[in-house]
């Protein structure tokens, strides 16, 4: 019987292409070892909702790397709420150039992370900050990213204020929080999510925001 790791890995073979990638079998393998972790995890700390092998491959990991095609060499990423390593740690699975610091405010989240980061990724270790993102100065950085956060549209102003004047953000959401977005940014472009209607990945320099209407 195929295991689920097995199916995972046939997947992310299936669908590569459907995200512009071609994914090499070291690569393939170390993704797949990711997975197995989570898996692992997973029933203690609820890091993703409960999905098939295939579901995890193309919604979870393939999208995560779907943000790479914006990412420079040797970029600094800040991963803000990483909880279960998405979209971060495939992007260092895929890139052992780029510098990353991921913040995430459960300090049982951040064992995992830390698990998983000496697993799977190159000898350039991450930081891994335990802490609301609010609670700490933003480090240096090339791009923001952000994938999954408690009250996504109440504190995305407050993400946006907080990110460096020179960043790019780079956010995976769904429409009525692209439409917020774009409403706050007028450097905001989405691009539509493979093989997705309702979800997006937005770009969009970090710039000066624009400002709030003010009530009357």
């Amino acid at each position: 019987m195929t295991t689920q790791i097995e199916r995972f890995g046939q997947a992310l073979r299936k669908h590569a292409g459907d995200f512009a990638f071609h994914l090499k079998d070291r690569e393939v393998s170390r993704l797949s070892t990711f997975y197995g972790l989570l898996l692992k995890w997973n029933s203690q700390l609820h890091l993703v909702a409960p999905c098939s092998p295939e579901d995890f491959a193309t919604r979870h990991i393939l999208e995560s790397l779907f943000l790479l095609q914006h990412v420079s060499q040797e970029a600094r990423v800040v991963d803000v709420g990483s909880g279960a390593g998405l979209p971060i740690i495939p992007c260092l699975i895929m890139r052992d150039d780029l510098r990353a610091t991921l913040i995430e405010s459960s300090g049982k989240k951040a064992v995992f992370l830390h698990e998983a980061l000496r697993q799977v990724t190159s000898s350039r270790p991450p930081r891994v900050i335990v802490t609301r993102f609010e609670e700490t100065a933003a480090p240096d950085a090339d791009f923001v990213t952000c994938r999954a956060i408690d009250r996504f549209q109440q504190v995305l102003p407050k993400l946006i204020d907080w990110a460096p004047a020179s960043s790019t953000l780079l956010l995976f959401v769904g429409r009525s929080l692209r439409a917020q977005i774009e409403s706050l940014l007028p450097s905001a472009h989405a691009e539509q999510i493979p093989g997705s209607e309702q979800r997006f990945l937005i770009v969009a320099k970090r710039g000066t925001p624009r400002p709030e209407p003010q009530p009357r």
